[in-house]
């Protein structure tokens, strides 16, 4: 049985680890915890009999070298792929596997920035995987000055779902800045003044802006125009397309 695909800015999910807990804001109305605990479990989705607790697949580390075609894959999009709870070798092995899938493009997200910095020197963190971290709200930045540190070549800030205006954020090293608003039954406005705050400070540091949604209970119908254009924008580098739905 499949998982519902709901992260637009990629093509495919990969999820040797479901589960996870709430650590920041932005996990107060987590559409993974919400699915695992909902249609996932009651559908008798083998992956999630434990519902939302910490699970590892060990017997699916490897399912991307059996896809052929480039695709964009998100890890861990049911979790956390730096989970405290996760054992290091587990994580190493995920790297390993994106290390040697280099036709596809994985895009690696994480609020644990503490942990992924601990592991960033045992991690081969080839061209094809992007790192980064997510920003809802100005109190969580240093979670930008974590990954810099690492050794990505690629790096990207998600401040999504965007919960406050972020003050002046020092975006040098990072490549791309993907902005949204919370989606769903139960989401908290999310404010055009943040978003053209970000969107104004990209442009000046020349970075890459993607504003992916408003978000809201009906996140397709309020779309993602921002002052009357769509921002969907890539680094030059970047192997990663952005699908615009709009």
């Amino acid at each position: 049985m499949k998982e519902m695909k709901i992260v637009e800015w990629t093509e495919k999910s990969w999820n040797p680890v479901t589960g996870c807990d709430k650590i920041s804001s932005g996990c107060a109305n987590c559409y993974a915890k919400d699915a695992a605990e909902g249609y996932l479990k009651r559908w008798k989705n083998p992956r999630y009999t434990n519902g939302f607790n910490l699970t590892l697949h060990e017997d699916l580390l490897e399912e991307p070298m059996k896809w052929k075609k480039p695709k964009q894959v998100f890890p861990c999009s049911m979790s956390d792929i730096f989970h405290e709870d996760i054992p290091s070798d587990f994580i190493r092995k995920m790297f390993e596997t994106m290390n040697q899938c280099p036709q596809h493009t994985f895009i690696v997200l994480t609020k644990r920035a503490d942990r992924m910095l601990e592991l960033s020197p045992s991690l081969s963190l080839s061209d094809n995987i992007w790192l980064g971290v997510t920003v809802e709200e100005a109190k969580y930045i240093d979670r930008i000055e974590s990954l810099k540190q690492t050794g990505a070549v690629n790096k990207f800030v998600c401040a999504e779902p965007l919960l406050s205006d972020l003050g002046a954020v020092n975006l040098t090293g990072i490549d791309w800045v993907v902005v949204g608003g919370e989606s769903g039954k139960i989401f908290r406005p999310c404010k055009e003044e943040w978003v053209v705050h970000l969107r104004d400070q990209c442009e000046a540091q020349g970075v890459a802006f993607t504003f992916k949604q408003w978000g809201g209970r009906f996140r397709k119908r309020n779309g993602s125009l921002l002052q009357g254009r769509y921002y969907h924008e890539m680094p030059v580098s970047n192997q990663v397309r952005i699908h615009n739905s709009d």
